[in-house]
């Protein structure tokens, strides 16, 4: 095993190099960042390859083999980030600036943190003389995550499932430690909500707006429906991520809006987070009617983004839709439907888990989640359906509520302790699993 400091400085060096790639997404650019990366895991003895489905947006591929058959580890990350206003920064957002005992910049985060993480400890093992006992190490950085994969691990698992094929998946959407009540929580992200956008439409007689009883106006008919979307609430349902989470903050799961109650009476930060993990979301984002200001709109569309429990689809989301604004006066009709998607939540790789935690954080305890959004996990849980796929990048220092504004906000930073812990237990896992 590499030495903590040293495993800290190192990812705390490539975090702040590859902040100073600018790989903002669009466009993304991510080939000199990748082409760094590959360096650095080439010279420490990876085999390495660049994939690219466009010119100049490659993926990333390191391989370390042992000359005897077992499991395939996947470290898995993407280089890519979103935007970022200087204006609104106290820093440059591309500086990768050490201070106050973080490094800042955009991907400091989401996710450069962990990749640097991850190739941290990769090297610093690789550099030591460590090769896998058995299987396989794969460390895969890739392109466009932040703008739905389609150059990125989507293109890799369709179209080169041999070269990232795996049995384990080491990926973001969890990790910082989130307190509750006296209890510490470590969350691994074990599955992924479901898309299902859909638009709402109603329909009325077009007419001229200076004569309004003329027509029948479409958009005020969207009112009650928007009212209802406000109000109202799917049924809470409970799938084992938040079972599970909700067990091991020690309350009831057995009456769900009793205990969501509970938890917002207590903190109610807690119970935004948690909320979304028990069903169907639904939320109005975009509206549409006339085209012209005097002119009464026939017909009104409302987007909704729509989130549903991993491996329930169309069906489901529609009994939920109208379960909250009723039957009647609307037409439903789905575009962009992504089932969710899971991984089992008692394995090796999330006993792991809670052996380092245990070791780090002696107190704590580690729970499974859901992730409301996606990640590449989803990818790779479709292409290999027995692969074990976990997010979990573990933060103690920055607890989940100071990070969470941080993604994707203004003086995005990570505490150098934190990339130092997350790059001890990369290491750890390599070690332990390829033995």
């Amino acid at each position: 095993m590499p030495e903590p400091q040293d495993l800290e400085r190192r990812a705390t060096e490539l975090l702040q190099r590859l902040i100073r790639f600018n790989t903002v997404n669009p466009p993304g650019d991510e080939e000199e960042a990748q082409r760094f990366l590959a360096g650095l895991l080439d010279k420490a003895g990876f085999e390495t390859e660049l994939l690219a489905a466009v010119e100049g947006r490659p993926n990333l591929i390191a391989r370390l083999r042992a000359e005897s058959d077992g499991p395939t580890l996947v470290l898995l990350g993407h280089v890519d980030t979103v935007l970022a206003d200087p204006a609104d920064w106290s820093v440059d957002p591309w500086s990768g600036e050490l201070k106050d005992g973080c490094v800042w910049g955009r991907g400091a985060l989401d996710m450069k943190s962990q990749v640097a993480a991850e190739i941290a400890a990769a090297v610093a093992l690789a550099e030591e003389g460590w090769r896998p006992e058995a299987g396989e190490l794969k460390v895969i950085v890739t392109a466009d995550e932040e703008a739905g994969a389609e150059h990125g691990a989507q293109w890799l698992c369709e179209q080169h499932p041999d070269k990232v094929r795996c049995d384990l998946v080491v990926n973001e959407g969890a990790g910082q430690v989130l307190e509750y009540d006296g209890k510490r929580l470590y969350g691994v992200c074990a599955a992924e909500k479901g898309v299902f956008r859909f638009t709402l439409t109603t329909r009325g007689r077009a007419g001229h707006a200076s004569i309004p009883r003329i027509g029948d106006n479409a958009l005020t008919k969207m009112a009650p429906v928007l009212e209802a979307l406000k109000a109202g609430q799917p049924k809470y349902e409970l799938s084992p991520e938040p079972e599970g989470l909700i067990s091991a903050l020690g309350l009831d799961t057995g009456d769900l809006e009793a205990t969501l109650r509970q938890i917002e009476e207590n903190d109610p930060r807690v119970a935004v987070l948690i909320e979304p993990m028990l069903g169907v979301t639904l939320t109005p984002t975009m509206i549409s009617a006339s085209e012209k200001i005097n002119v009464i709109p026939a017909r009104a569309d409302l987007k909704v983004d729509c989130r549903v429990p991993p491996e329930m689809g169309t069906e489901h989301a529609l009994r939920r839709i109208r379960e909250v604004v009723g039957e009647d006066g609307f037409g439903v009709e789905f575009g962009e439907t992504v089932e969710g998607n899971r991984s089992p939540v008692d394995t090796p790789l999330m006993g792991h888990i809670r052996s380092f935690i245990a070791r780090e954080d002696p107190d704590a305890e580690v729970a499974p989640v859901v992730l409301p959004g996606f990640s590449d996990s989803r990818w790779f849980r479709h292409a290999f359906p027995d692969c074990v796929a976990y997010g979990f990048f573990p933060q103690r220092k920055m607890d989940l509520f100071e990070a969470a504004p941080l993604i994707h906000g203004a003086d995005e930073r990570i505490p150098v302790e934190d990339l130092g812990m997350a790059a001890r237990f990369y290491a750890g896992l390599a070690e332990e699993v390829l033995r």
